[in-house]
Parts: C-alpha cells; structure tokens; sequence
C-alpha cells in the first residue's frame, strides 16, 4: 500500500554544454580533517554541535547562465544541472557573509561568527550543516534541524561534557555484512598486542 509519493523536478544536464550552458560547477566541499577539527575546536570550547539540513537547497540558488528549455526559461537552480551545487554555495556563503560571518581563509566551508566573547561556528558541506553555540541568524533558509549532531559523512559522533568521541563502528559492521563476514570473531585491534608503540 502506497502512504505517499514524492516526485522532483530534475534538469536534463547529461544536455549542458560547457561553455554555453554552464561556466564554473565546482562548489567547495568540507574536508574530512576540517571536521574533525570543528569537532577538537567545539569539545575545548565546551560546545555541543548541532546539525541540520537545507531542504530543496538547489532551488534556493540562484544561476547566472541562461538555460532555455522548450518552454521555460530558468531563473533558479534545479537538480541536475551542473552548476546547481556552485549556486546553492555562492547564495549559502553570501547570506552568511552579509550576516556578519568571516569565511575561513584555507577552509572556504567553514564560516565564524563573533559577538562579545560569543561565537558562532558552521561547516558547511553541501545541504548538510554542523554548527556550535546558539544563534538562529541562519533562518534565512527552510531547515530540518536534526538536533545535536550525531552522525556526519559517515562519521559516528558522541560529544561528551569535555570531550568528544568518533568512530565508524556501523560503516563496518556494513563492511562486514556486505562481505557476508557479520559473524566474524571479533579482535579488540587490528595489530598484535605484543607490539611496543
């Protein structure tokens, strides 16, 4: 029995042509060591991370080619073009920007917010954002607040009052039951225990 369907509104970018339809498509995406970074930096400063996620974030950017359909002429990102990550990006960092944030100067997913001793921190990768203290500046756009941040990019994390800790405990028992090995004895580490470190 069918409770409900859902469709999307996709653009046929196997269609594009670079050059005409599209310029630039690459959108920074956070590196796995910024996070874990955000992640040191929020347990020494004594901060939960929260995460959310942007709905429909390609439709809230906005493109700068003009991309013809039979019918219809696009004024806003679709999925499926190619450059729909690159506009939800630049629209994300500007609102940001225009709110007081500084972007990192490496990091260009990663955006700071101070105010008398305050701070602001988000990581930004894709649709998919962490970040610690409180504020509400972001509300800009229509957001799932998932609540603290949990699970990210396949990270496993468990924030502690000083300290937080990472794994990937359910990537591998995935691992292990894709290999049909789920029933493997288990070793407490991969190396002997008589090895000296």
């Amino acid at each position: 029995m069918v409770v409900r369907n859902k469709a999307r509104l996709v653009a046929q970018c196997f269609c594009q042509e670079e050059g005409i339809d599209y310029e630039e498509t690459f959108a920074p995406i956070a590196r796995l060591e910024a996070i874990r970074i955000l992640l040191a930096f929020a347990a020494s400063k004594g901060f939960k991370l929260q995460q959310m996620d942007v709905k429909s974030a390609f439709l809230n950017g906005c493109i700068e080619e003009e991309i013809s359909d039979r019918v219809y002429k696009l004024r806003k990102a679709l999925y499926g073009l190619k450059q729909a990550p690159r506009s939800w990006y630049a629209r994300l960092k500007s609102f940001l920007l225009k709110s007081g944030f500084m972007m990192g100067s490496v990091d260009k997913t990663l955006f700071l917010l101070s105010h008398v001793g305050d701070t602001l921190i988000v990581q930004i990768y894709v649709d998919d954002i962490i970040f610690g203290d409180s504020s509400h500046a972001l509300i800009e756009f229509e957001m799932s607040l998932m609540g603290e941040v949990q699970f990210f990019l396949g990270l496993q994390i468990k924030q502690g009052l000083e300290s937080t800790f990472v794994h990937q405990a359910k990537y591998t028992r995935d691992i292990l039951m894709k290999f049909n090995m789920g029933d493997s004895k288990p070793m407490t580490t991969p190396m002997s225990t008589n090895t000296a470190l």
